[in-house]
């Protein structure tokens, strides 16, 4: 599938704000099964400093400084996307990725295979998750046993969390700790992510937090709305031998061509939207608008050697 996706940003300030500079991470990367055709940034006010790079976990990142006064800002992103991530799904049922239990994968983390030591950081605390509470580790155990099939008990974990946790807007914010979400059964799409990823590293193996899109497709014969997509995060588990694996726990699926990948990190901390520090007074309110739509061009081939 290709894709044309626009995000709006904006945010609106009480007072003048005299200076600001900002950190984005919403240029898609490429990945396996997904190719970046095309990508424009457009921010008003004009930047006076802009520059883009490259970080640790491979991600497009946008740095971006604005000196002068103003009362609102606006970030809009636009991009053509390919996916195709059919014959990656279809892969996850081979005897490499489904036969690996998790002391088998355990096993392979201890020794010094090069093809684990970039997914070994991954096991590791991180900025939000950190040292996974007893009721935690409780939770992942119901799933994880020791001669069980890891993308089994993963998939496994992806239901249990779908099922046992509600989605409640607006009940959590980037600060919340995870056992206060792990208390309540209560969250979004960033702390089902974040709480499946506690679990897995408390069982010793590697999991990363993926920011992204998904498509949302309107009910039967209405029309598609504008701006009524959104961004999502989701997570992945390493199977030694074989590689990553994406669950959505929020939708209780193995994403597909609807989910489109812009960042990778160790939790939400790595791969915000948008995030930075302003000089001024007052409040200010968020906006955001995501929009995504199907095109038709030439199919464009995936390499399915790319590093993912």
């Amino acid at each position: 599938m290709n894709f044309l996706i626009t995000h709006i940003t904006e945010y609106s300030y009480n007072e003048e704000v005299v200076f600001c500079h900002n950190i984005a991470t919403i240029k898609p990367r490429v990945s396996v099964g997904q190719k970046l055709l095309d990508y424009n940034i457009d921010i008003s006010p004009n930047p006076s400093e802009f520059s883009e790079r490259i970080d640790f976990f491979g991600n497009n990142i946008t740095r971006f400084s604005i000196q002068e006064e103003h009362k609102k800002l606006s970030v809009t992103s636009k991009c053509k996307i390919a996916r195709d991530y059919t014959s990656i799904k279809e892969s996850f049922n081979s005897d490499d990725c489904v036969k690996v239990t998790l002391e088998d994968a355990l096993l392979s983390l201890k020794t010094n295979n090069p093809n684990n030591f970039e997914a070994k950081q991954f096991i590791l605390d991180s900025i939000l998750i950190r040292n996974s509470k007893a009721n935690i580790k409780e939770y992942a155990l119901v799933s994880f046993k020791p001669n069980r099939s890891v993308f089994e008990a993963t998939n496994e974990l992806m239901q249990r969390i779908f099922t046992d946790f509600d989605f409640v807007s607006g009940f959590t914010n980037v600060s919340t700790p995870l056992d206060v979400v792990m208390d309540e059964k209560k969250g979004v799409c960033q702390d089902f992510a974040q709480i499946a990823i506690a679990c897995i590293r408390s069982v010793g193996l590697p999991a990363r937090y993926i920011s992204g899109y998904i498509e949302t497709l309107p009910p039967p014969g209405k029309p598609k709305l504008v701006g009524v997509d959104a961004s999502h995060a989701w997570f992945a588990v390493f199977i030694p031998g074989f590689g990553w694996v994406d669950f959505d726990p929020t939708n209780n699926k193995i994403p597909e061509n609807q989910h489109i990948v812009v960042g990778w990190g160790r939790d939400y901390y790595d791969v915000p939207p948008l995030k930075g520090v302003i000089y001024s007074s007052g409040s200010s309110k968020l906006k955001v608008s995501v929009d995504i739509r199907q095109y038709h061009e030439p199919t464009i081939a995936m390499n399915q050697s790319q590093s993912q």
